[in-house]
């Protein structure tokens, strides 16, 4: 008899809305007598809050369409994107006790439920993309994935999102003087709200779906974030200064429920790991390529791309470091073991 451990809204469809194909895999039940099973064991949800084409929602097809594979179509994934499931905090506590399986989540919410995150999530922590991958990639990455105890929710592996930049309606960004005076929208997040306070601008938390407007009417001067989102939101076309200050690297995690993983066999939770790490891999690539898109789509488009000079950055650096201390004070032994990474 078949198991079904879901915590799906509506009736139980495969990961691509009825038709694996668009991702190269079967579904098991239409495709019987291939080795298939006719009647799934598990049919499990994951949520994801982002578009269709976006590199993580991709990815989490890629990761259903991997599961179903490996299994036979005994365990398939019911991905539910655009946000329908609820917001990644509201999510995050469905998947505490079993509502939701899988998903996938931004770092900035989720230190709330694991403090510890909030190390990985420090401004300007990282010199570039490949210290930041050396770090989740190795020992240390290795010991933020165990740090989950009590907390009711197993990661699964690290995907990209890019860096975090400033952009804004008003002027260039080219020095740190040039911060004071603008109204910044941030993430409602005590750490991001901290930040754009140490660079002499003022932060306004606001949700991301008021960005647009907000810019358009002048609520707000700017806002910060990667180059996918500022041009998949059209913020480019009411912000077009876009500085290039790395000031965040915020990885984003794949997450299991605790109770749904405590219903499977080893074997299927290594099946289940073993997915996860392939399409973070396949996520990275996607992520890669849908950056420089959406970089020439911006530029293009005529908007004014400041890159800060090292020693302006330096500036921003050392702007923020008290919040280190303030933030991560019983973890900097950590933060240390990150700076030097890779030197």
């Amino acid at each position: 008899m078949a198991v079904v451990l879901s915590g799906c809204i509506g009736p139980e469809q495969p990961v691509t809305k009825g038709d694996l194909d668009k991702n190269q895999g079967t579904s098991a039940v239409d495709a019987p007598g291939k080795g298939m099973w006719e009647t799934p064991e598990y049919v499990f949800t994951y949520a994801e809050n982002q578009a269709e084409d976006y590199p993580t929602t991709q990815g989490a097809y890629k990761f259903a369409e991997l599961i179903s594979q490996k299994t036979n179509g005994r365990i398939l994934i019911n991905v539910q994107a655009g946000g329908v499931l609820g917001d990644e905090k509201s999510v995050c506590e469905q998947l505490q006790f079993g509502g939701i399986d899988f998903m996938r989540m931004s770092l900035s919410p989720l230190a709330e439920f694991v403090p510890k995150l909030n190390v990985l999530q420090l401004p300007y922590l990282y010199r570039d993309a490949d210290h930041m991958w050396q770090v989740l990639d190795g020992a240390i990455g290795k010991d933020f994935m165990n740090s989950f105890e009590g907390s009711n929710l197993v990661p699964l592996s690290w995907y990209d999102a890019g860096a975090r930049n400033f952009y804004n309606s008003v002027r260039p960004i080219r020095k740190l003087e040039d911060m004071k005076g603008l109204k910044i929208r941030v993430q409602e997040s005590e750490m991001m709200i901290g930040m754009v306070e140490a660079l002499g601008a003022s932060p306004a938390p606001m949700s991301y779906a008021e960005v647009y407007s907000a810019l358009q009417t002048g609520v707000i001067n700017g806002a910060e974030n990667n180059w996918p989102s500022y041009e998949s939101t059209s913020h480019y076309e009411v912000a077009k200064y876009y500085t290039i200050d790395e000031h965040n690297r915020v990885p984003e995690l794949q997450l299991c429920s605790q109770p749904t993983w405590d219903k499977l066999s080893i074997a299927d939770q290594e099946i289940i790991k073993e997915c996860a790490l392939e399409s973070a891999e396949y996520e990275r690539r996607l992520w890669s390529e849908r950056e420089k898109k959406s970089e020439e789509k911006v530029r293009q488009a005529g908007c004014q791309i400041i890159e800060l000079s090292p020693g302006e950055k330096q500036k921003f650096q050392d702007a923020v470091k008290p919040m280190y201390e303030k933030y991560c004070s019983d973890y900097m032994d950590i933060v240390d073991a990150i700076i030097n990474t890779g030197k």
